[in-house]
């Protein structure tokens, strides 16, 4: 994989189900650095989508995970990277660079 595309699909309130759990926006913040400095070759695209603010210019494939989060099916903050479901609720690193070796 020489780009990928990460998006955090979250909210400023903590998602109820993850009180313990890093906010999306600092979900969304520590990934950043952290891919960067473990998949140096890798060019990455790093976009946050507020599931409450952000609703214009959201691609069809935005638009059903937000639907998907709001009818309760997922959790956020949700991840996903070059269109593909990574993790979502309590998003852990192991997820993230196990889909990132499998790719």
């Amino acid at each position: 994989m020489n780009k990928a595309s990460v998006i955090v699909y979250g909210a400023d309130i903590v998602c109820a189900s993850c009180v313990n759990a890093p906010t999306a926006r600092n979900t969304y913040d520590w990934l950043q650095p952290l891919l960067k400095r473990k998949y140096p070759d890798v060019q990455f695209e790093f976009t946050y989508i507020d599931i409450e603010k952000d609703t214009e210019n959201l691609t069809d494939h935005d638009q059903q995970y937000i639907e998907r989060i709001q009818e309760d099916e997922l959790l956020y903050p949700l991840v996903t990277i070059n269109e593909e479901y990574v993790s979502d609720g309590y998003v852990q690193l192991k997820d993230i660079t196990k889909f990132m070796d499998a790719h």
